[in-house]
């Protein structure tokens, strides 16, 4: 398997680092706010390109962060050939091998341990969809 990237620098600089300019997400300093500006940043930094919308919800200990818009130039090329498949099988790859690093970032922001996390995209609507298990409610 090949190296994948340092988890605690890349879950640092996802939680450390304003992503959200240019993206509609909630306002403030609240958990939701920072869970959204790190999940943003990570299709920011790690795609190349961010989403133009992103929202966190909280219940418990379930976190569901939404994703609006995003994809490459080459995932819209791929969609467009019908290979909706395939782009999804890539991202939801990607994220398996940055997973590690999301869930640092989520652990640093919750101050709570990631029990599982799981990562999805649907088109047509777009929306990729990061979910975290948290080992207790917030």
């Amino acid at each position: 398997m090949a190296d994948q990237p340092d988890s605690t620098d890349a879950a640092r600089r996802l939680t450390e680092n304003d992503w959200t300019q240019g993206t509609e997400t909630e306002r403030g300093q609240s958990l939701s706010a920072e869970i959204s500006n790190a999940m943003v940043g990570l299709k920011k930094e790690y795609y190349g390109r961010g989403p133009t919308k992103a929202k966190t919800y909280i219940n418990d200990n379930y976190v569901f962060c939404v994703l609006e818009g995003g994809l490459t130039r080459n995932e819209e090329t791929l969609l467009k050939a019908g290979e909706e498949r395939l782009v999804r099988q890539y991202r939801i790859r990607f994220e398996e091998v940055m997973s590690k690093a999301t869930m640092e970032a989520i652990e640093r922001l919750t101050g709570r341990k990631v029990l599982n996390h799981h990562s999805q995209i649907v088109f047509a609507p777009e929306y990729a969809i990061e979910f975290f298990v948290l080992d207790e409610p917030l």
